[in-house]
């Protein structure tokens, strides 16, 4: 059994040691300022002396609220580009395939055959199993047209499935943006998502907030699970300069809104399976934990880095598949030992696949078309979903074609596996429709109104000039009542209440106001129609 397994059973550290040396700083302690500031994810924040609730859905909340299930989501993202002909091996083509890579090619005595015409290195044994018993499904080809190589840019069009690379939200930050348009001042109990790694990533960003919890790597994320906190606020020394760091340390825990309910779910459950101490499988193990905990959280994503293999593929791809392969069948026994595995569905994204022809360095260069792998009980089978790219036929940059588009899979999973109306569906994808693929799950989608030309109003914060403004776009005419608070939740005061007529308005909020505001974070609050919008402004 691992080390970071044993890691994993640690009793909750103590909290009843008490920093403290005078009364009146006695309340600096982790839950009492995290309480302090309304973010402890318990539902809601105080503004203006009572709590606050959006009290007329909007017609597309109500839509998505009414679809919620129990589902969860799990993205795994390979990062730097997977090359997924040497993930699945075309045996079909085997001749092709080893010519294109005479160095680099997995040898047919090496594989492990899932049917007659595809294999996975042997290596990958640990999906040999879920294969059998009908939890994988391979959806060959997936990319899309004029594949952008550039890590970045194409990361982003993942994220944001516009492959002009011009939009700066992310289709799940859409989507949790429209069920939670008062997020800020009014969140639900738990983080809709949870992110590890990929820090910077435009999946979970709205227009207005970034709707997962997100930490650097699986450390960061077992510190807060074990503890319920990032950083000590109890061992700091007893003088100023340690009130100092107390305040500092407090502040920055609270950028961690649900620290508490994560180390709640993560410490009433355990791992049921021998996780290895390795970068993917200790972060499936704490993600393990937090589903079978009862955490309410709908989608986590996390990342296995090192797929950019220009040279020496052969040994870092390796190492990363035995980690992918492992971790995945670990997971899945965790899950069912909780009864949870047929909840749970598991799938990887990789920014770009690699050119079908080995380089001069025992690697392969940025391609186009690789598979992307669905796990779990819900697929209701094994097997393989469209066309296999023809190796023989590249595009004008010597890539493979894509024969599937991934919005074809991200329709699909919000389709099928969260049974999200077709319409709502086109609305998170940017008001485009895409080819439902058979992954093969058993969803009755609700029947809804057509969400597909939906109008919402659009607010942010600007920065120009050392001024803040606040800007709407307004989609009709309306009553707007919009407010400012401090960061302590009490009411700074009034920044506009009449009737703003439909198109765009901008508010200088310190001219407005009329006092003056100190620098710092604030918070501003939109009631128009019985619906309600927040968002967070730095007054400069």
């Amino acid at each position: 059994m691992s080390k970071s397994h044993h890691n994993t059973q640690r009793k909750k550290k103590s909290k009843t040691k008490k920093h403290i040396h005078d009364q009146e700083h006695t309340h600096w302690n982790r839950r009492s300022f995290i309480q302090a500031l309304g973010l402890a994810g318990v539902g809601s924040m105080t503004i203006g002396q009572s709590a606050i609730s959006a009290t007329k859905p909007s017609p597309l909340s109500v839509a998505l609220s009414e679809t919620e299930n129990d589902k969860v989501l799990v993205i795994i993202r390979l990062k730097g580009g997977n090359d997924g002909l040497n993930t699945i091996v075309p045996i079909y083509d085997y001749g092709t395939y080893a010519n294109l890579r005479p160095t680099i090619r997995h040898d047919q005595n090496d594989l492990l055959n899932l049917n007659a015409d595809f294999a996975i290195p042997n290596y990958m044994s640990g999906l040999e199993s879920l294969w059998g018993d009908g939890k994988m499904k391979v959806i060959h080809g997936v990319g899309y047209p004029e594949q952008n190589l550039s890590h970045f840019s194409s990361t982003e069009i993942w994220a944001s499935t516009d492959s002009e690379n011009v939009e700066t939200t992310g289709w799940w930050g859409r989507y949790f943006e429209d069920l939670y348009p008062d997020y800020l001042s009014n969140p639900p109990e738990d983080p809709p998502a949870i992110q590890i790694g990929s820090v910077g990533n435009l999946v979970f960003k709205g227009n207005n907030n970034n709707y997962s919890f997100t930490v650097a790597n699986p450390e960061q994320l077992a510190t807060v699970a074990e503890n319920g906190t990032i950083h000590d606020v109890l061992n700091v020394p007893d003088c100023v300069y340690g009130d100092k760091l107390l305040f500092m340390r407090s502040t920055a825990n609270t950028t961690f809104r649900y620290s508490q309910v994560i180390n709640d779910a993560y410490m009433s459950a355990t791992n049921n399976a021998p996780y290895e101490d390795e970068d993917l499988s200790k972060q499936m193990a704490i993600v393990a934990r937090m589903i079978k905990g009862g955490l309410g959280t709908k989608v986590y994503m996390v990342t296995l880095n090192g797929f950019d293999t220009h040279a020496n593929q052969l040994n870092y791809q390796r190492t990363l598949l035995e980690d992918l392969s492992d971790s995945i069948k670990n997971f899945y026994t965790d899950l069912e030992a909780g009864g949870m595995s047929d909840k749970v569905l598991t799938m990887t994204i990789s920014e770009f696949g690699r050119r079908p022809y080995e380089n001069g360095s025992n690697g392969t260069d940025h391609g186009a078309a690789s598979p992307v792998l669905l796990f779990g009980d819900g697929l209701q089978g094994s097997g393989f979903v469209g066309d296999h790219p023809n190796l023989s036929q590249w595009d004008a940059n010597d890539n493979l074609i894509p024969t599937a588009d991934f919005r074809d899979v991200y329709s699909s999973v919000l389709t099928d596996w969260f049974c999200l109306d077709p319409s709502v569906v086109s609305t998170i994808l940017l008001n485009q429709n895409y080819q439902n693929l058979d992954l093969g799950f058993n969803c009755e989608v609700l029947s809804t109104s057509d969400f597909s030309n939906t109008t919402r109003l659009q607010h942010t914060a600007t920065y120009r000039d050392n001024t803040t403004y606040v800007e709407l776009n307004m989609p009709t005419a309306a009553q707007v009542d919009i407010r400012l608070y401090d960061i302590m939740g009490r009411e700074i005061g009034s920044l506009t209440n009449k009737m703003l007529f439909a198109g765009k308005h901008q508010i200088d909020v310190k001219e407005t106001i009329k006092q003056r505001l100190s620098y710092g974070q604030y918070i501003y609050r939109i009631a128009t129609g019985g619906q309600f919008y927040s968002n967070s402004i730095i007054i400069k």
